[in-house]
């Protein structure tokens, strides 16, 4: 299958001061393009954060849904502008209200989804296995349901410090590589292995090492496989080092 070039989405815009000092890229700024769509969501991030998170979550889920983002995003923003004064803390909290009214067909399908993609980034950060190759950079690999690497990249670079490392997406054929004194970034998987050949597998011994330690603190006498299946679904156990033995 022939690769595409892949292209950095507007959520990877660097547009945040604060982020700039850390070195972060701001991945959940609002797009700050001149298309109708940027300035609207640049309004809804002004308006209420948390429907502005619940877009770009909802956006992330990858789902047939746009229909009803672009539905939630109008609902949100009418709600606002019904107030005396656009701008006043009256508009963001009608647009909050909007934004959770679960009642609302649109805004139910949008939360759905947004809580499902949520929900598996805060698995990814646990479950997560990296593996130094011989350059000393850390990889991990993976293959969501959703689209959730740029929402993973500021959790790790503040986890790793100024170590490099890369996660893999196998499924969208996609990595979320940050590079000793680089922001993190997205580039097409074919083009992250063949810059380094190598990189292709993760040191065995550092795996073997990580086996042992979890060999000796797995209290076998209260292992609940109903309880593990529940908090680790098995559809991450194909990345997980410690399952190899299971």
């Amino acid at each position: 299958m022939k690769q595409q070039e892949f292209k950095q989405p507007d959520l990877f815009q660097d547009c945040n001061a604060a982020n700039k000092r850390r070195g972060a890229s701001g991945f959940f700024c609002p797009g700050t393009g001149g298309s109708p769509d940027n300035m609207k969501e640049s309004a809804l991030f002004e308006l209420s954060a948390s429907a502005f998170y619940s877009v770009l979550h909802a956006r992330m889920s990858e789902l047939p849904i746009e229909g009803e983002i672009s539905r939630f995003i109008e609902k949100v923003l009418s709600a606002s502008a019904r107030t005396a004064d656009a701008k006043s803390a009256s508009a963001r909290n009608a647009a909050d209200r909007a934004a959770s009214d679960r009642g609302d067909p649109d805004t139910a399908v949008v939360l759905g989804a947004a809580y499902k993609v949520q929900h598996e980034i805060h698995r990814l950060t646990g479950f997560l296995r990296f593996s130094p190759d011989d350059e000393g950079m850390y990889i991990a690999r993976c293959g969501p349901d959703y689209f959730i690497l740029p929402a993973l990249a500021d959790h790790f670079f503040l986890r790793f410090g100024e170590t490099a490392w890369a996660i893999i997406d196998e499924k969208r054929e996609v990595c979320l590589l940050r590079e000793k004194g680089e922001p993190p970034k997205l580039v097409a998987l074919q083009a992250f292995l063949s810059s380094a050949p190598g990189k292709e597998g993760a040191a065995d011994a550092w795996e073997d090492l990580w086996r042992l330690y979890h060999r000796s603190i797995n209290n076998e006498g209260k292992k609940n496989l109903r309880l593990q299946r529940q908090f680790m679904p098995e559809r991450y156990h194909k990345y997980l080092t410690e399952k190899a033995t299971d």
